[in-house]
């Protein structure tokens, strides 16, 4: 873990909820693709958020913050960084914190599965795999409750576009009438697709009592638990 200074360079909407923060650590930041780093906002007042930018992007971080409501957890991490911002202050960031980051030597089949925000967490491996050349069939899912929430669409055709191995499935819980794509709970879409999960890691990203379901279920649906990641399982049964 490092723990460093940071300038706020930008904070910028990606949707009405979510914004996009691009932080400038005082040196290059070093982390796996698949960790997160926490926002200090007091000595016991640490805010973790995974972090969208891959490893070998050691000048900037990229946050996506979904935050609503005036005293949420984010929002008011939210408005710390803008108020450094404004003031033209530094932040105090920990970065290379987790232990569900991408296994990049592995030859199994990926699976990235993100409920909203967590697109995050499965962006910066997915931008990773991308960037080694990585020739393992990639199967990122990204499930939201309104298509509005696909702030990264275009995006991600392009990313599944750059490799034949790659492919990008977006699933809305209610879709519009002009939507096409996959519908309803995204674990439920991979679970459709694919026979057994008992030949894939699978990392996984999203509110705790989302990814509490998608285990129990992916195991059920033949997934190794050893071989699934994902954060919250330290604060889940």
């Amino acid at each position: 873990m490092q723990t460093l200074l940071a300038d706020v360079v930008a904070i910028s909407p990606l949707t009405d909820h979510v914004h996009k923060v691009i932080l400038k650590p005082q040196q290059p930041v070093s982390f796996e693709a698949g960790q997160y780093m926490q926002l200090v906002l007091g000595e016991k007042d640490k805010r973790a958020f995974s972090i969208a930018s891959r490893p070998s992007h050691t000048e900037q971080i990229e946050l996506h913050i979904g935050a609503s409501g005036a005293d949420s957890y984010a929002m008011q991490a939210l408005e710390h960084l803008r108020q450094a911002h404004t003031k033209q202050q530094q932040v105090n960031v920990e970065v290379g914190l987790g232990v569900s980051q991408l296994r990049a030597e592995g030859e199994r089949p990926i699976i990235l599965l993100a409920g909203g925000t967590g697109f995050s967490y499965a962006k910066s491996m997915a931008d990773h795999l991308a960037e080694i050349g990585c020739e393992r069939t990639v199967l990122f899912y990204w499930g939201v409750r309104e298509q509005a929430a696909l702030y990264a669409h275009d995006e991600m055709q392009a990313w599944a576009n750059s490799n034949p191995h790659f492919q990008y499935i977006p699933v809305v819980e209610n879709p519009s009438a002009s939507w096409t794509g996959k519908t309803g709970y995204v674990h439920k879409a991979v679970m459709a697709d694919i026979v057994s999960l008992e030949p894939y890691d699978i990392y996984m990203a999203g509110r705790f009592d989302m990814i509490g379901i998608v285990r129990d279920d992916f195991i059920n649906h033949g997934a190794i638990r050893e071989n699934m990641y994902a954060d919250a399982f330290a604060f889940i049964k």
